[in-house]
């Protein structure tokens, strides 16, 4: 049975601040080949949610370099995941920044409209000022008007989808490795290899 359940947007918060100048032994660091920042910013999400889609092609997952979807790494591939998923794991919209919160995700773009930097709000304050978290160019709590960029959009984090045979609680095994927050789907239902070239994937 697939339910919903509430995105823990202070947990993603907690994850994204501990890891904002180190990394989670548990994921490979893409920094210097392409980018690490949607990978960081997917973990982040991970935290919030404890649901991965392990569905070819079009799935949201991390089981190692060699066996991630495309949306776990690459800015547009993310997004579409986020915006268009209707299965099992967090899903979400793009909606102003004036309805932005902690926890949602934000992505830049060139002046020729091509997006290429992921980053994670982490405080919102009484200005409406807004602060991210960030890997690649590491950032804690940095403020977004220091970014240049020509355009931005907001990935609005709804929910969370899970199934009710699988339910985890990721977040302490996650957020203080060594322990394994993932459990692998079988042989039959894990994807054996990735559906995007890494130089799309990883780009930022």
């Amino acid at each position: 049975m697939i339910l919903e359940k509430e995105y823990l947007r202070e947990r993603a918060v907690m994850y994204a601040r501990k890891y904002a100048f180190m990394r989670n032994p548990l994921f490979y660091s893409f920094a210097g080949i392409g980018g690490n920042c949607t990978n960081f910013v997917s973990q982040c999400v991970l935290a919030g949610s404890c649901v991965m889609n392990f569905t070819a092609v079009y799935g949201w997952y991390y089981l190692s370099t060699t066996r991630r979807s495309a949306s776990w790494t690459g800015v547009e591939y993310f997004y579409n995941f986020m915006t268009q998923n209707t299965d099992v794991g967090p899903f979400g919209e793009e909606v102003s920044i004036e309805n932005a919160e902690i926890g949602d995700v934000i992505q830049l773009a060139n002046e020729a409209g091509d997006f290429y930097h992921t980053l994670i709000i982490s405080k919102i304050d009484e200005s409406g000022e807004i602060y991210i978290c960030a890997n690649s160019n590491d950032a804690l709590d940095r403020p977004l008007s220091e970014y240049n960029y020509f355009s931005l959009r907001v990935i609005h984090i709804l929910g969370v989808r899970y199934d009710t045979r699988f339910i985890i609680d990721c977040f302490e095994s996650l957020y203080s490795p060594p322990l394994d927050p993932i459990m692998p789907p079988s042989e039959e239902e894990a994807p054996n290899e990735m559906n995007a070239p890494p130089e799309q994937e990883n780009q930022e």
